[in-house]
């Protein structure tokens, strides 16, 4: 396996104002290096982000529909003082509160400017070590075939897998989670938001996105025309992208 998630992509009507949001979510900074608009750690820019995953907003002409994401963000606190003091803050950036039917919970869910759902967690052991975003959150109907295909996709090592749930985290146990939840709901709508992988050096791009076809994952055009990525949805239909190492 020489993959491995360096971005999580978000698409956006305004790249830039959705890119300042996630900055000041996060405490990152804003990077303009072309089309897209890059989120990550301050101090200049680094890509691949070492540690844990930037996110990368992409513009596109089309509005978020009502459909909830299948892939959101979990957010992590410290404290119980720090989840209310971060709610508030991201409410004052222009998040809003979100009723996706999670009842009552002691985390808090919200969406950024553009509709894009993402959790607030309550302060968990688990997180304490993972920087502001604790977990990508994956909706999937099976967590063992999730667990099966990415598993083998992607280097990074698993931490805990049931027929509810299937939890990854880097090698290096550095950065998010990577969670696929079992969830009632297939896809309708083309992902709103994706991971996107990198060889790690020495890898071939081809060889790579080969090797992901022989496990399940299907080709997926987007109208992306001639690029230097590859596209490809997993077994279950979420989108994602090879990248060209550089």
């Amino acid at each position: 396996m020489a993959l491995r998630p360096v971005m999580v992509n978000i698409k956006a009507l305004d790249g830039p104002a959705v890119g300042r949001f996630w900055a000041e979510a996060l405490g990152w900074s804003v990077y303009s290096p072309g089309v897209a608009t890059y989120v990550g750690p301050g101090g200049g820019l680094v890509w691949p982000e070492p540690v844990g995953l930037g996110i990368d907003v992409v513009p596109v002409p089309e509005a978020k529909t009502a459909t909830k994401n299948r892939v959101h963000l979990d957010l992590a606190t410290t404290s119980t003082a720090h989840q209310a003091e971060l709610v508030a803050r991201l409410l004052a950036l222009g998040a809003t509160p979100v009723d996706i039917g999670q009842g009552e919970v002691p985390w808090t869910v919200l969406a950024d400017p553009e509709g894009n759902e993402f959790c607030v967690l309550e302060p968990r052991e688990v997180y304490r070590d993972t920087g502001p975003i604790a977990a990508v959150v994956v909706d999937c109907a099976d967590p063992r075939e999730m667990a099966r295909f990415w598993g083998a996709a992607i280097d990074w090592a698993p931490q805990q897998l049931t027929d509810e749930q299937a939890v990854f985290r880097s090698p290096e146990g550095t950065g998010p989670y990577l969670e696929f939840l079992r969830r009632p709901d297939g896809k309708t709508v083309p992902d709103r938001v994706h991971l996107d992988l990198l060889p790690r050096p020495g890898a071939d791009l081809a060889t790579e996105v080969a090797r992901l076809r022989a496990l399940g994952a299907t080709d997926l055009d987007l109208g992306q025309g001639e690029v230097p990525w590859t596209c490809l949805e997993d077994p279950e239909g979420h989108e994602f992208c090879v990248l060209a190492p550089s």
